[in-house]
């Protein structure tokens, strides 16, 4: 199996039924547990919504959008050994492993909030991204200041 996902490899998926948008659809495929879709897309549909009414904006895939826009890295740090040392290398994001991360770390953060349910873990998590806060945030800001403070390291980097 080849280390980077090949075109062959990079699954086609359709748009969602609501919005008819691809990464809405990722998110909800994310959400889903033990294949029981309907309940992941009112999860989703349910947080956007709320998310939209508590900002007061009449488009709830806006504030998805924009949310999802403030969590998306453009750089990260990977691991890799030169000369018996481990560096942690600064490389650019692109394509689907910026959308895959940006998925992960919504989802991630979602969980992570306890005590309410999944629609209102999801509606309170889009609001906080939208105002470019909350822990997805967070962890894009944390993966921008590893690449900036291993800057140094770039030179290591394989073209």
């Amino acid at each position: 199996m080849p280390r980077k996902k090949t075109k062959a490899l990079v699954r086609d998926i359709q748009p969602d039924r609501l919005y008819n948008s691809v990464p809405l659809q990722r998110l909800i495929n994310r959400v889903m547990l033990d294949g029981k879709k309907q309940i992941a897309e009112r999860l989703v549909y349910t947080g956007m919504q709320k998310a939209a009414d508590r900002l007061k904006v009449e488009n709830p895939l806006e504030v998805f959008e924009q949310a999802f826009k403030n969590i998306t890295p453009s750089v990260e740090t990977r691991s890799r050994r030169v000369g018996g040392a481990n560096y942690q290398i600064p490389f650019e994001v692109k394509g689907q492993r910026q959308n895959h991360l940006t998925t992960m770390w919504f989802v991630a953060a979602c969980r992570a909030r306890k005590g309410i349910s999944m629609a209102d873990r999801i509606a309170v998590e889009l609001q906080d991204a939208y105002n470019g806060q909350g822990s997805a945030v967070k962890k894009r800001e944390d993966s921008h200041k590893m690449a900036e403070a291993n800057r140094a390291f770039a030179h290591f980097a394989r073209t």
